[in-house]
């Protein structure tokens, strides 16, 4: 997964935020619904079309403390579920 590529939602998947900062996804294609803590939650925001993985590790590192190092390589990994599950 190249680091300049871009990443956009599948936009018929609906997005439910709960009061805890997580939220749920629903694909009503599929019926498939999938959790997101608040990490994947900002990740999932990003997922607009116009952020590459260095904008969203960046957005991590200023709205979360204690990101991984290896934070790179965890995002790519929920972004190639989302595809696989085809949420993104």
């Amino acid at each position: 997964m190249p680091d300049n590529t871009k990443f956009a939602a599948n936009p018929s998947v609906v997005l439910r935020e709960e009061f805890d900062d997580s939220a749920i996804l629903f694909d009503p294609d599929s019926g498939k619904t999938f959790g997101l803590n608040p990490a994947g939650l900002c990740i999932w925001k990003c997922l607009d079309g116009h952020h590459t993985i260095e904008l969203i590790v960046k957005k991590l590192y200023k709205n979360f403390d204690n990101v991984p190092e290896d934070v790179e390589d965890h995002i790519k990994g929920f972004i190639q579920d989302l595809i696989k599950r085809g949420f993104a």
